[in-house]
């Protein structure tokens, strides 16, 4: 579009801009002044409605009085009728009293110890309906019972008897039904005498005001529906978008009291009822519903004899928009024909204006083309000659700026080319996956390892993740995905051939220049030399520990054995057998079978299946096994632990041996008795599980400390210095950590932390050994 047309259209805009402004304001107007006098015809309507309401209530009373009289006639003979003893009256007994009596049925209530049931009743829905819900009733209820007038407001009352007018039923909800309660104090029972639905249909009718709201909606075409509001229960939580309310379903207390609510809107409507009982004046607004515009009025009345309501009137704008839409026609008439006249003089005026751009637009086209070369020749002093000026500044920037552009080009492609290289010749297998898992590109060094081409797995999924491998592999692509990476994770991955290789695998995410993970890229280097090399310094370690041990177990030994050897000689010199020298020798071949019993435990490895147990209960099982020991030394175990679950991935047997030496150390650390305090704590955000052990002994020396957990060193005189090391063991094999830390004569505290169940294996075979092995003294 040429800058001649544009100026044009300028001009012509702004003059139809000014012409728009007038229709709209007189538009406003006039739509305003002929809302005002729709809301006065609605609030005369709803006066109306108010004053027929009104009219209706009294005849619907004067019904009730009647209906009542006759339901308390109905009670005074069927009391007349029935036994004093509610147990001696059947249901069959009441069908046939109620036909003689003339009412529906006769149902019967008794009183229980904190309510009033229907026991007897000759409709069968009734049976087992309590009241104890309905506050409102079973008052009235109580008082019968007591003997006493009742004094609730509302409803008839006579003598032994009151009624409360018509309510929907409890055991049929969308039945309307009457009912009566009589009880003159000579019987156990409360007589209910009531008429259903079907007697009563006619007199809800006279007492409705639908009939008087369909008059007013003939009358008044635009009138799209009239509804009596409930300020007190309308707009509540579970009220419908129909108006009904579950917990508001009765006559007295729903939300819409006559009309119906199709044209509502329950937030909307609920805030303009609540500010017309405020305010005491009538709410209207402009609303859509079902696709229709339509004005709303809430006009509040406010009655001396009966709660306070709202009455919504619902009008179909059309009314009030084509009396609009009429003027408005008017308006625009005589609008286009001023807008015709100024379009074509604008017209006129922008060719003068822009004919110098015609000139300029030329160069610019090329410019466009990439001819740098030439200049703007335009001799004014105006807008348009310091347009040419800056137009040749442009043109001199961008022949030095597509110069740099061609030249940066150069040198990506170069850095590209480079990196590409790079990764090509790395030793460590690199290939890049999208969020779907679909391989992007790998290197030279992967298709080395996995025997896989880059033709072969580019645009698809790897199959390199082993199948019990795979939930875990799930559940690291979503941390990836969250942002997170995940380094030197070692694991066991496949080759294109189906064997496998120990891998030590990084993967991050990729981010582009928003900052949004577009890519995954993983870097692999195959362990498995490094894993043999690790698998054989740990075995000599274990030789050199075995070695130290064995040491230790010698040094241990001799000395009982050469008490044994002396005892021996002793006797054989004498030739006499002394009983004293045998219980000496039998205590230390005791401790010589000591110290090889909790060798083995060192030697002997096994494969051990561990389970998903509640530290809770492991800790429950050894406080129950020593706790009658540690009565006997005046010793009580505290415990602390919360009611979550503490789920870890373990050996029982193995935990509970540790458990025993940590509570055995505690109380021999006390012989003048105390307190020994457990505490378990099971962290989520470290998904870990915590169990403290802290007595009141006497401590530990600090110069000790550092020796705790080698073999053969204790401070007990018949101790071996080897239970805190299997215990150590054990939790080492757990994958867990033990901490020890003392101070003098105020206690000694343990520390254990092992992992949650949720990060263990189902089984882990680890060098280890059984329950079985454990000398009788340490279990």
């Amino acid at each position: 579009m040429s800058i001649k047309t544009k100026l044009s259209m300028i001009m012509s805009c702004s003059v139809l801009v000014i012409l728009v402004l007038n229709i709209a304001l007189s538009y406003y107007t006039t739509e305003e002044n002929l809302r005002q006098d729709s809301e006065t015809k609605m609030v005369l309507t709803a006066k109306q409605i108010a004053i027929a309401v009104e009219q209706n209530q009294y005849s619907s009373d004067y019904v009730k009085r009647q209906i009542g009289n006759n339901l308390w006639l109905a009670a005074v003979m069927a009391a007349e009728e029935l036994d004093p003893d509610i147990n001696n009256i059947t249901n069959e007994e009441l069908v046939r009293l109620s036909q003689k009596v003339g009412v529906s049925h006769i149902s019967l209530m008794e009183q229980t110890d904190d309510d009033i049931v229907v026991s007897r009743s000759s409709d069968p829905r009734e049976i087992g309906l309590s009241t104890k819900s309905m506050t409102y009733w079973y008052q009235a209820f109580k008082q019968l019972f007591e003997k006493q007038q009742v004094t609730i407001p509302q409803g008839q009352k006579l003598e032994h008897f009151w009624s409360d007018g018509f309510e929907y039923s409890t055991s049929s909800p969308s039945d309307i039904d009457i009912w009566g309660y009589y009880h003159d104090g000579k019987r156990n029972y409360i007589i209910n005498p009531f008429y259903n639905n079907t007697e009563v249909d006619d007199y809800v009718k006279i007492s409705s005001p639908d009939e008087i709201l369909n008059k007013i909606r003939e009358v008044n075409p635009s009138i799209l529906e009239i509804t009596g509001i409930n300020p007190l229960t309308f707009g509540s939580p579970n009220m419908g978008d129909d108006g009904r309310d579950s917990n508001f379903s009765k006559l007295n207390n729903r939300p819409i009291r006559f009309g119906t609510y199709q044209y509502g809107s329950t937030d909307e409507d609920h805030r303009a009822v609540v500010r017309a009982i405020r305010t005491g004046q009538n709410v209207s607004f402009v609303s859509e519903t079902h696709e229709q515009k339509v004005l709303k009025s809430f006009i509040p009345i406010f009655t001396p004899n009966q709660s306070s309501y709202v009455i919504s009137i619902v009008m179909d704008y059309k009314q009030i928009s084509s009396m609009v839409s009429e003027q408005l026609v008017s308006h625009a008439s005589i609008s286009l024909v001023l807008l015709e006249i100024v379009i074509f003089g604008s017209y006129l005026l922008a060719g003068y204006i822009t004919r110098p751009i015609q000139s300029i637009l030329g160069k610019v086209n090329d410019v466009a083309d990439g001819h740098f070369d030439f200049r703007l020749k335009v001799k004014r002093k105006d807008e348009l000659g310091q347009l040419a000026n800056r137009i040749n500044a442009m043109i001199r920037n961008l022949g030095h700026y597509t110069s740099r552009l061609k030249q940066m080009y150069e040198e990506n492609r170069a850095v590209k080319e480079h990196l590409e290289s790079i990764i090509n010749q790395t030793a460590d297998a690199i290939h890049i996956t999208d969020l779907e898992g679909k391989v992007l590109r790998v290197n030279r060094a992967f298709e080395q390892l996995y025997g896989f081409r880059s033709r072969e797995v580019e645009g698809r999924n790897l199959k390199i993740i082993p199948p019990e491998a795979e939930e875990e592999m799930k559940r690291q692509h979503a941390q990836l995905v969250e942002g997170m990476s995940i380094t030197s994770n070692e694991t066991t991955w496949m080759k294109k051939d189906g064997t496998r290789v120990e891998v030590s695998v990084s993967t991050a995410p990729v981010r582009d220049e928003a900052g949004e993970i577009t890519a995954l890229i993983s870097v692999s280097r195959d362990i498995t030399s490094r894993n043999r090399m690790e698998e054989l310094l740990r075995r000599s370690e274990k030789l050199t520990t075995v070695g130290q041990l064995a040491a230790g177990v010698a040094h241990e030994i001799r000395n009982p054995l050469t008490t044994l050897r002396g005892f021996l000689q002793l006797q054989q010199e004498s030739n006499k057998l002394n009983h004293r020298h045998l219980d000496l020798m039998l205590s230390e071949l005791d401790r010589i079978n000591l110290i090889v019993g909790e060798f083995l435990i060192l030697a002997k490895p096994q494969a051990v299946h561990f389970q998903n147990r509640d530290i809770r209960f492991i800790l429950g099982d050894v406080i129950s096994l020593l706790d009658s020991q540690a009565h006997l030394h005046g010793v009580e175990f505290v415990l602390r632990a919360s009611s979550d679950s503490a789920m870890v991935h373990c050996e029982e047997n193995q935990l509970k041996q540790v458990f025993i030496n940590l509570l055995k150390n505690g109380m021999e650390a006390m012989p003048n008795g105390g307190n020994i305090h457990i505490k378990l704590k099971h962290d989520e955000q470290s998904k870990r599980v915590r169990i403290e052990i802290r007595d009141e002994g006497i401590g530990i020396p600090e110069e000790m400390m550092p020796k705790l957990g080698e073999p053969f060193f204790t401070n007990k005189e018949s101790g071996t210095g080897l239970g805190l090391m299997v215990s150590q063991r054990i939790i080492q094999s757990h994958k867990g950590m033990m901490d020890i830390k003392s101070v003098m004569n105020k206690g000694t505290t343990v520390i254990i932390e092992l992992p949650a169940s949720e990060q263990q294996p189902e089984v882990i075979e680890v060098d280890q050994v059984t329950d079985d092995t454990f000398t009788d003294e340490e279990k």
